[in-house]
């Protein structure tokens, strides 16, 4: 049975999610070295990265890390295949909350007592975001009707118009699920904290290669779902994503990382404040 363009166009979009992840994070470099003043390293320069993990001898801490390094990525390419062929948000939501779980169980596996603190704030960043991204997700589908991403692009009516108050939490959701301070408390990009890399701290070798792909896969997911408040045009809604990309860089180099309960206040309060005073000014204004 021969395929169709557009699922052509599917397994080629979920084909590239870890390329494009790869792309965006060596801009979030060369992006963030130009505000602190410094050249930067080359564009590609996560994908040597990668690479050279690839290459090493890892130190594996039991049977189990491995094992949840795989399933991380796994998920991470589930929940992308989720948004690539246009099926249930509420499904990608679920999928990449159990890629969290495999790399909070690989964390807890680990003896060392940075990988352990690190593992229960990771816990506690799922907390901070998935319910905030839930309610922006519930809000989408009041105004549309329907959870199916491709029901969602048929809609006319660009959804930043209705929802531009989840259009702005999604950026405090971005900078979660980048792990971009002030939301940097279980793991950094930087060794820059007390729990020098959190829950990253025990993986290495091709374990944190898995690691790292599936991240940059999920960022990418987050930055598709963001596209879709301008879904007419794909153009326009790739053009709003980046903008929150670019954003949570800028968040990154100007805030200072804050503490797990604060974090928990900031999320909620912004996330469940914004969404919930959008959605009663769409009620009392007959959209919904």
């Amino acid at each position: 049975m021969a395929l169709n363009t557009s699922t052509i166009i599917s397994i080629v979009f979920l084909a590239a999610m870890p390329f494009l992840g790869g792309i965006l994070m060596g801009v979030d470099r060369r992006l963030t070295a130009r505000m602190q003043n410094r050249m930067g390293p080359p564009l590609i320069q996560p994908f040597y990265d990668v690479l050279k993990l690839w290459a090493k001898e890892p130190y594996i801490a039991n049977n189990i890390q491995p094992l949840m390094a795989f399933m991380y990525l796994g998920f991470a390419m589930l929940a992308a295949s989720f948004v690539a062929f246009q099926l249930d948000l509420l499904l990608m939501l679920f999928t990449t909350a159990l890629a969290d779980i495999c790399l909070i169980v690989a964390a807890f596996s680990a003896k060392s007592p940075y990988s352990y603190i690190g593992g229960r704030r990771e816990f506690l960043v799922m907390l901070s975001y998935e319910p905030v991204l839930l309610l922006v997700e519930i809000a989408i589908s009041l105004v549309t009707g329907t959870f199916i991403i491709k029901g969602i692009r048929a809609y006319e009516t660009p959804l930043l118009l209705l929802l531009p108050a989840a259009y702005v939490v999604m950026q405090v959701v971005l900078v979660v699920e980048m792990k971009k301070s002030p939301f940097d408390v279980s793991g950094s990009a930087h060794a820059h904290q007390e729990l020098v890399r959190g829950v990253y701290t025990e993986f290495s070798g091709y374990t944190m290669a898995l690691v790292e792909v599936g991240h940059w896969v999920k960022v990418v997911t987050m930055l598709a779902i963001v596209g879709l408040f301008w879904a007419p045009n794909p153009f326009i809604g790739t053009a709003l994503a980046l903008a929150l990309f670019v954003g949570a860089i800028l968040i990154d180099n100007v805030y200072p990382r804050l503490s797990w309960q604060r974090m928990l206040k900031t999320t909620w309060t912004i996330g469940f404040g914004l969404v919930i005073v959008n959605l009663l000014a769409l009620s009392f204004g007959g959209v919904i």
